[in-house]
């Protein structure tokens, strides 16, 4: 029975350090992320009046109620400052992006929505290496 334990015990110790292994050298460079949400707002910079807070949750209920949009897609982030409205994040294709900002229009007005949408390439993975 000990022996059992030892074998269990090394195998899950090998799996961690084949899987970190896999990931180092890897880690996200956010450097570029970071210095734009300086400089831009955030979605910890929402304002809490009642007219921005049904902008944001309009919007929000219009995209996670869209079947068609990836998962991905639905944890954009939205931001509603003095009824302007910024959209920022990844999704994985151009319909996606389109999709999201006709429905943040339809619900601000499109002169009130600015999009900083990305469209992000799925990275490789690193399953079979």
């Amino acid at each position: 029975m000990k022996v059992k334990g030892r074998l269990i015990s090394v195998a899950l110790a090998c799996t961690l350090i084949y899987g970190l292994s896999l990931f180092a050298g890897q880690a996200p460079d956010n450097t570029k992320n970071n210095h734009r949400d300086r400089t831009q707002p955030t979605a910890d910079q929402q304002k809490g009046n009642e007219t921005d807070i049904e902008i944001t949750r309009d919007i929000r209920r219009a995209i996670t109620q869209d079947k068609n949009l990836s998962t991905y897609a639905k944890n954009i982030k939205i931001i509603t400052q003095n009824g302007n409205v910024t959209l920022r994040g990844p999704v994985r294709s151009e319909e996606d992006k389109k999709a999201i900002e006709a429905k943040a229009n339809e619900v601000a007005g499109a002169t009130h929505v600015k999009s900083e949408i990305e469209i992000a390439t799925k990275r490789p993975s690193n399953k079979f290496r």
